[in-house]
């Protein structure tokens, strides 16, 4: 599945703004390509625990959860939320949150750093990449 959001006019401001966007069902992948020239492939599981929903990052930073158990999410759809951000369907239900381009490329940009800490916040909570609640 695919969304090409060069149809839609970039504003004119140094924000991120997306070319191409495609998710590999078989792959469990999203890539998004930025009119900057870079691409990001994001595996569903980074997507999936790094979720913008009020479910992960709670309403302060001190309510933020780490989700374990996703390492075999995939995608089941995507949506395209005005010209700002993107709607991703996992197939764990997990369907809210607007991925903004500003966060998908911060995403991007930081996945390292980022895996990093979630990977640290696993093991310091005891929690499993495979089974929620299970080292």
């Amino acid at each position: 599945m695919s969304l090409n959001t060069t149809s839609t006019t970039a504003p004119a401001s140094t924000s991120p703004w997306p070319t191409d966007i495609t998710a590999d069902r078989q792959a469990k992948t999203l890539t998004v390509a930025f009119q900057s020239g870079e691409s990001f492939t994001f595996p569903a599981e980074y997507l999936r625990v790094m979720s913008p929903s009020a479910e992960v990052q709670g309403h302060s930073p001190l309510d933020r959860k780490t989700v374990g158990g996703k390492r075999s999410v995939g995608i089941v759809d995507l949506e395209q939320v005005g010209n700002y951000a993107l709607k991703i369907i996992f197939d764990d239900q997990h369907d809210t949150g607007m991925y903004t381009w500003d966060l998908l490329y911060q995403l991007g940009r930081d996945h390292d750093a980022l895996w990093a800490e979630y990977l640290g916040e696993l093991e310091a909570k005891g929690l499993s990449r495979d089974v929620p609640g299970q080292a």
